[in-house]
């Protein structure tokens, strides 16, 4: 095995280079707007997977990934050719849905304000349907309430 640092500067160095290579040694016209988001490398230095966001409809997705995966033993060859380590590592490309993760919780958070302020408004005029004290006092709670400082003049 080897230490996690020396696996994330592997895995940091892999990204940079897949990204280099997107932008500008592969030409595949399938290859969309793509933007390499993370690298993670197993503890053996084996395998690596690379995570990227396409900018696009799902038809650009699929293009792209069919091109990353057209692509990736010459990926894989200049990857092995810059890190100089043994044995080179084989990628796996996997789509990151992070960004539309947080496109759609923005758009939730979104439409929880907008109702938030629509209580607001409805509330704003608003009294309570009951007592303004809900709580009901009986005789005997009312004495019992007047009684807790006199209970030593009682005694006396």
């Amino acid at each position: 095995m080897v230490d996690a640092a020396r696996a994330r500067k592997l895995a940091d160095r892999i990204q940079q280079i897949v990204a280099e290579m997107l932008e500008r040694r592969i030409k595949d016209p399938r290859l969309g707007f793509v933007t390499v988001t993370d690298a993670k490398v197993t503890g053996d230095l084996r395998d690596a997977t690379v995570y990227y966001t396409v900018y696009g409809s799902e038809g650009e997705r699929a293009d792209t990934a069919a091109a990353l995966e057209s692509a990736k033993g010459l990926i894989r060859s200049e990857v092995g050719r810059r890190i100089g380590i043994r044995h080179t590592p084989t990628l796996t490309f996997e789509f990151d849905a992070v960004i539309d993760n947080a496109r759609q919780i923005d758009e939730l958070l979104a439409r929880a304000r907008a109702h938030d302020e629509q209580v607001a408004k409805a509330a704003e005029g608003a009294r309570p349907a009951g007592d303004a004290n809900p709580y009901r006092i009986t005789p005997d709670s009312a004495e019992d309430d007047s009684d807790t400082g006199d209970e030593e003049s009682q005694r006396q």
